[in-house]
């Protein structure tokens, strides 16, 4: 069976930016695409006194935004099958639900009603940070949205956190039709702290470890390997401008419920100018 893709729709801008680019992905893999509207409106609404004609409010609402969503993902991906549900639960419990049967969950980067203020929305963040399954947070500027740059950016952790996250950027190049830049941020030591250990051999070690197995997988895809001085957020946030998808690893914490997304996989969420997967590391 095919796993479709997932994606979260509210009505919102951000929202139906993510049902474009969730259409185009699922165009790419040809796999389904569900579309999925999710709301605690009967907790809030069930105590409403009305006649047995009439549905709550917020029933009526979403039934419009699944239906606009799903006209709007017909008619940018005409060979996509489109299923639609609506679902009386909390956004995040039920996404993180239909991603325990899905290739990918797509969320836009702030929800209705969320302050526009934020650079990212609570949704898309839980999300990515609790998901067994790959999350996309659809954000960026419009060159990075519509996939001009044809360039994805990996950024390599080591192979523990990392492995995953290499397979899903080289199959997403190789469906694209486009390079993988595999960047790697070091610091310069300060004069008094002792010298790292192996140096660029080292390096050249973890990125032989972590890209052999997708190279060999996917050996059209071309790569080039970069070597950056500084932060490794500010390195990918400032290269992400010149990407059409920012590709991370996430480790699951033992004994926690969620993974252990770190200050890198925050930073790049929150400011990047292309849209962000964060591929959870299993096993």
């Amino acid at each position: 069976m095919t796993l479709p893709l997932v994606v979260g729709v509210d009505g919102s801008d951000c929202s139906l930016q993510a049902v474009d680019w969730a259409a185009d992905e699922a165009a790419r893999h040809d796999v389904p695409l569900r579309l999925v509207y999710a709301s605690m409106w009967e907790r809030y609404e069930s105590g409403v006194p009305g006649t047995g004609e009439e549905r709550p409010s917020e029933r009526v609402l979403a039934e419009h935004i699944v239906a606009s969503a799903a006209d709007r993902a017909a008619r940018r991906a005409p060979d996509v099958k489109v299923t639609t549900d609506i679902l009386p639960e909390d956004p995040v419990d039920a996404l993180l639900h239909e991603g325990n049967n899905a290739c990918l969950v797509v969320t836009g980067s702030r929800g209705r009603g969320e302050l526009k203020g934020l650079l990212l929305g609570s949704v898309g963040l839980a999300v990515a940070g609790r998901s067994y399954c790959p999350v996309v947070v659809v954000r960026g500027d419009p060159a990075g949205l519509a996939g001009t740059h044809e360039r994805i950016l990996l950024g390599a952790g080591g192979p523990a956190s990392g492995g995953a996250a290499a397979r899903f950027a080289f199959r997403e190049a190789a469906v694209r039709g486009c390079p993988v830049d595999v960047v790697r941020a070091w610091r310069r030591p300060t004069v008094d702290a002792p010298a790292q250990k192996g140096g660029e051999p080292q390096a050249s070690a973890l990125f032989d470890e972590l890209l052999r197995g997708p190279a060999a997988d996917y050996p059209d895809v071309r790569v080039r390997i970069v070597t950056a001085e500084g932060p490794a957020h500010r390195i990918l946030v400032h290269r992400s401008a010149a990407a059409d998808l920012v590709v991370l690893g996430a480790r699951r914490r033992h004994g926690h419920r969620g993974l252990q997304l770190g200050r890198v996989v925050h930073a790049v969420l929150h400011q990047a100018d292309c849209p962000v997967a964060v591929v959870p590391q299993t096993g």
